[in-house]
């Protein structure tokens, strides 16, 4: 299953303008729940970036976390805080202004990763974007979520030791799954977080930049189902 946090995607926008992490960690910890009560069994969760920031949040926060396994993809409870900064920056640059086009955009993103390929089909690009009454392009997520009263950055800023407390109390089984070129998670983020949570496994993706999935989907995809593999063994 695959999830449109709040304000992202096809979900709807927090009315308030509530983003910080504690409440995308009260929306996992929601969804986990019910996927467990419909299914019968408590899911493994692959959280990138946000998505597993909120899940370390779960993870450790709560006695029973519902969910059976935590994968996190190039995050960690410590990172170059350059490398937050100019993802934000990237986010935040033309959030207001948008794109005259799908091209004007494609651009902005090579700008941004000049490591990755160029796809040949701006498709979906389109899925990230939203196409306003004013005819301009924009990124498909409430601008709110970086300006609002409750930006992302809140939680955060409010309580830096938070995810580092959360992570060690992790019980269940976790996998680190890092891009050897990230901007975020550098190797003494990844030494830290296995310290802390002794039990975790680790993949280093070469080749992989931020968006491990993106830049090298079949290494990230065969990590996942290997760490899946193992679980279903024990």
């Amino acid at each position: 299953m695959t999830l449109d946090p709040r304000g992202h995607g096809d979900s709807d926008w927090s009315e308030p303008g509530h983003y910080s992490f504690l409440d995308y960690a009260a929306d996992a910890r929601e969804v986990f729940r019910q996927v467990e009560d419909r299914f019968g069994v408590a899911p493994v969760a692959v959280g990138a970036s946000m998505g597993g920031l909120s899940s370390i949040l779960v993870a450790g926060e709560d006695e029973n976390p519902p969910m059976s396994a935590l994968v996190l993809v190039d995050v960690t409870p410590r990172m170059d805080p350059n490398g937050v900064d100019d993802i934000l920056s990237f986010m935040g640059a033309r959030m207001q202004a948008g794109f005259a086009n799908l091209e004007e955009a494609a651009d902005v993103v090579a700008e941004y990763m000049p490591h990755r390929p160029r796809p040949r089909s701006l498709d979906g690009l389109r899925k990230n974007l939203r196409l306003d009454p004013d005819g301009r392009y924009r990124w498909h997520w409430d601008p709110r979520f970086i300006e609002g009263p409750r930006p992302i950055s809140s939680g955060r800023r409010d309580d830096p030791d938070l995810f580092v407390e959360a992570a060690a109390k992790i019980t269940i089984p976790t996998l680190l799954v890092r891009g050897q070129m990230s901007e975020l998670v550098g190797e003494e983020h990844a030494r830290e977080f296995l310290e802390r949570v002794p039990h975790a496994a680790f993949t280093d993706v070469s080749g992989a930049g931020h968006m491990v999935a993106g830049d090298r989907n079949d290494v990230f995809a065969d990590a996942v189902l290997e760490f899946l593999g193992r679980l279903e063994s024990v």
